[in-house]
């Protein structure tokens, strides 16, 4: 199936939902003003599209030219295996800025052997401070 990369200047919240619900990417999905507000404070979006249907996307906070924070990247589990993933952090990558931005994403547990397969270069020198709810 021929799948559509591009950059949107936003994702609805019910596209975004069931991306997240048929990904199974752990976010506020219940908490529909939350997901709202988080759409609409991020300046990233980069989409991968078939037929018209949302099937994966990445979603960043970035300044364009020296940092981007990719904070969610969802692939529908049926669309898995087609390299959308991947695909949708080079993009990200180049649209955030290309060589001059650093691109860096936190991953679930679950999902550490995919950034490790697709050789994501791997940080020891990131701190958080974790959300309460």
């Amino acid at each position: 199936m021929n799948t559509v990369y591009a950059v949107e200047p936003f994702i609805p919240a019910d596209e975004f939902i069931d991306v997240c619900r048929k990904s199974g990417l752990n976010r506020p999905v219940d908490d529909r003003p939350r997901i709202e507000h988080m759409l609409r404070n991020s300046n990233l979006h980069v989409t991968a599209r078939q037929d018209g249907r949302l099937v994966g996307f990445a979603r960043s906070l970035t300044d364009f030219c020296w940092c981007c924070y990719l904070s969610d990247l969802a692939v529908d589990k049926a669309c898995q295996g087609q390299g959308i993933g991947k695909r949708l952090i080079e993009e990200t990558k180049k649209a955030a800025g290309g060589e001059v931005t650093t691109t860096l994403l936190l991953s679930a547990p679950g999902a550490l052997t995919f950034y490790q397969g697709i050789k994501m270069p791997q940080l020891d020198n990131c701190f958080a401070y974790r959300r309460s709810k």
